[in-house]
């Protein structure tokens, strides 16, 4: 990462960044409150930046925790995981409120946890392959496509579709049909 410095980041991805904010948030204003707090880790973490291999993926981890940390903020009314807006397009799981959790609290969040586990064994490799670099490795969509050497227009066709399998498996789960919001 010698030669690197947070100006020359900055300018290399920040438009990324306001991108993925705005993807994120949906919003101009928040997506620049939520870009500016990300810049700021950024700055706050600059000696991290030294053990850095891919500074998208670091950034993206960032942008990507800092929004679920404001979000839950905003989300600790939420009765169940999965009760947010379709227009959010995060990890599931990361949306756990994290209130001080009860015990049913906790053996819920367990629960939802083994559901989602089993429902993504079950999925295509092709579309489990997808979902886990792009959620669990926080991989670029350009990433994904030069792994699995197809275009980005596939992986995110792969992504939609290992969504909507995700979500039709969990409506016929009898257990897991709590936790969808059908629509």
């Amino acid at each position: 990462m010698a030669g690197r410095n947070i100006e020359t980041i900055y300018e290399e991805y920040e438009r990324f960044i306001y991108h993925l904010c705005l993807k994120l948030t949906r919003n101009k204003d928040e997506a620049e409150d939520l870009m500016q707090d990300v810049w700021l880790k950024v700055v706050r973490n600059e000696k991290s930046l030294e053990g850095v291999d891919h500074v998208k993926a670091w950034l993206t981890t960032i942008c990507m925790n800092t929004f679920r940390d404001r979000y839950r903020k905003t989300v600790r009314r939420s009765q169940h995981v999965m009760e947010q807006p379709d227009t959010l397009d995060v990890p599931i799981l990361d949306l756990v409120p994290c209130a001080e959790p009860t015990a049913d609290d906790l053996l819920e969040r367990e629960d939802i946890r083994a559901i989602v586990q089993s429902k993504l064994d079950e999925l295509d490799g092709i579309y489990r392959k997808t979902v886990l670099y792009f959620y669990v490795n926080q991989y670029s969509l350009n990433e994904i496509a030069e792994l699995m050497k197809v275009s980005i227009g596939t992986v995110k066709s792969r992504l939609f579709r290992a969504k909507q399998r995700l979500k039709e498996m969990m409506l016929l789960d009898e257990q897991a049909q709590g936790y969808v919001i059908a629509g």
